[in-house]
């Protein structure tokens, strides 16, 4: 099974000739491979499998989608220190 998580672009560059995106997940920012999403822009949410951005979603749907695994964390057992 694979997990694919969704973030919002927050920029957009070229490395080695690679397209690649600064990609927000709720506060923490990755840098991702967006060279399978040549339409993705700034400001668009897309679908992260491991370090690459494999589709893209509107923003209500990305929102559901991060409330759900927020409750998920919530809701999992807390390891003692």
């Amino acid at each position: 099974m694979c997990l694919g998580i969704p973030g919002r672009v927050t920029s957009i560059f070229a490395e080695e000739g690679v397209r690649m995106g600064k990609v927000d997940f709720g506060g923490v920012s990755r840098t991702i491979c967006l060279a399978y999403l040549p339409e993705a822009r700034e400001g668009d949410y897309v679908i992260v499998h491991a370090g690459f951005a494999i589709s893209q979603v509107d923003e209500t749907e990305a929102q559901r989608t991060l409330s759900l695994l927020q409750e998920l964390e919530a809701s999992a057992p807390q390891e003692d220190s």
